[in-house]
């Protein structure tokens, strides 16, 4: 159930002289117990969703997730924000789902996301992490897996801060 590309990870060229090598996993939720990503139909929208990242200009690597929330691996487009990049892709990829009607309830991300930076040494690890999401769940929940991410990271973070988090039912 993902979506991802073996393309050649290579430095981009911005403008003569610019070079940038920026990788970030992001990891965002779904808003509402009845706006679950469905199984049916997740591969079919996780391809939609890499086609939006290159869409917004950046360089998709993998998207795969669950029910309840999604992970990006994605070059940036260092002309751009990450939060301008997210903001985006969470309200196309909205539009997209409720024109579909693949919801119950008319689908919304939660506020924030969580970005993680990564260096090209790791980056087969994290896809090889993204890929496998179902396997991961079966022992982890999404609260650990993306608590786990704060304090790997060292990230400091209050608990009322952080997703709605919800049982792993679909």
């Amino acid at each position: 159930m993902l979506f991802c590309s073996r393309l050649s990870l290579s430095i981009y060229l911005v403008m003569a002289n610019t070079y940038h090598q920026i990788y970030i996993h992001l990891i965002f939720a779904v808003k509402g117990r009845q706006s679950f990503l469905k199984k049916e139909y997740r591969h079919d929208f996780f391809k939609v969703m890499f086609s939006l990242i290159k869409d917004l200009g950046h360089f998709p690597i993998c998207v795969n997730g669950m029910s309840d929330h999604v992970h990006c691996l994605v070059g940036l487009n260092p002309d751009m924000k990450i939060s301008e990049l997210v903001k985006d892709l969470k309200t196309k990829s909205s539009h997209f789902l409720s024109d579909k009607r693949w919801s119950n309830s008319k689908f919304q991300w939660q506020n924030g996301y969580g970005a993680f930076s990564y260096s090209k040494s790791q980056i087969d690890k994290v896809y090889k992490y993204i890929l496998n999401q179902e396997e991961h769940h079966k022992t982890m929940s999404f609260r650990e897996e993306y608590i786990g991410f704060l304090k790997k990271f060292e990230i400091e973070f209050k608990n009322e801060y952080l997703f709605e988090f919800y049982p792993d039912e679909i």
